[in-house]
């Protein structure tokens, strides 16, 4: 579980619109990477929408963002055009990334246990390194203090 001061796990994810993403590639700008359980569910696409409705101010702040989930490209090209989300999204399939990240965990619900996405947030510095971490994530004012603490880089 990468903590902050510790270098980010690298990955590189197919993403929506047929591209891909490397983290080592984005060296020198800051990223904000989160992790959310499903496409189109109700806090993941508010979530979503939060980081869109900030993406220009984000932008400004010289960061990219990325949304992980384990849905498909497919999954998430719908997800984008139903709710017209300007952010990219990655397809962690497999959870490799989620397991780097250590946010693929097990939950409970209804006193069922079973294995999910934990929604969490990692603030990436330009050095590669981890500057903050989010865990547990409530959406209301999430997207807020991620900026807040991208613009304080």
């Amino acid at each position: 579980m990468p903590e902050p001061g510790t270098p980010a796990p690298d990955f590189t994810l197919a993403t929506d619109g047929g591209g891909s993403f490397s983290l080592s590639a984005q060296k020198g700008s800051p990223v904000v990477v989160y992790f959310y359980p499903k496409d189109d569910t109700s806090g993941c696409t508010k979530e979503a929408i939060a980081f869109t409705e900030n993406l220009a101010a984000f932008e400004a702040a010289g960061a990219k963002i990325i949304g992980i989930s384990p849905d498909t490209v497919a999954k998430h090209d719908k997800f984008i055009a139903k709710h017209e989300l300007k952010i990219t999204l990655g397809a962690d399939e497999d959870k490799a990334v989620a397991e780097a990240y250590g946010v693929w965990v097990e939950k409970s619900m209804y006193g069922r246990k079973y294995m999910g996405i934990e929604r969490s947030t990692f603030l990436v510095g330009p050095d590669g390194n981890i500057v903050q971490a989010w865990r547990k994530v409530k959406v209301p004012g999430h997207a807020e203090k991620v900026l807040a603490a991208v613009q304080a880089l």
